[in-house]
């Protein structure tokens, strides 16, 4: 008998990079990206986002019986995940998968590869399914 399950849904945002110019020929452009992300509320969109994405996890939790509180949170992914996993003393950390191939996982960094790597507790990774979740792949 497993007892009671309890859980913590946890999505987090990544602060919106800006353009970062690299040599002096394009810095001159780096003011206008700026002013762009800031003049689109990129930031306040993605932690809109993030609330969104964590009250469905917990919607999620609570309908597969799993007594669960939500947190959202900012900064790098990986490194987020591993604190509060270790604030928690969580017996486990449980990251999905989104599926990426080799290529886009080695162009867009894997957050559950790192978060394997560099937590100090058990990490369970759940593998991608498209056909579950009505996608492509």
């Amino acid at each position: 008998m497993l007892g009671r399950r309890s859980a913590v849904v946890l999505t987090v945002w990544e602060p919106v990079a800006v353009w970062q110019p690299y040599d002096p020929a394009t810095a001159l452009t780096a003011p206008l990206s700026r002013l762009a992300s800031r003049a689109l509320h990129l930031d306040e969109i993605a932690a809109d986002l993030a609330r969104d994405r964590v009250e469905r996890g917990l919607e999620l939790a609570r309908a597969a019986g799993v007594e669960a509180q939500s947190a959202v949170a900012h900064g790098k992914s990986w490194r987020v995940i591993c604190e509060i996993g270790d604030e928690l003393e969580a017996e486990a950390i449980v990251v999905g998968a989104r599926g990426l191939s080799r290529v886009q996982s080695a162009l867009l960094g894997s957050v559950s590869a790192a978060v394997v790597q560099h937590a100090r507790r058990p990490v369970l990774v759940v593998p991608h399914n498209a056909e579950q979740s009505g996608g492509t792949g």
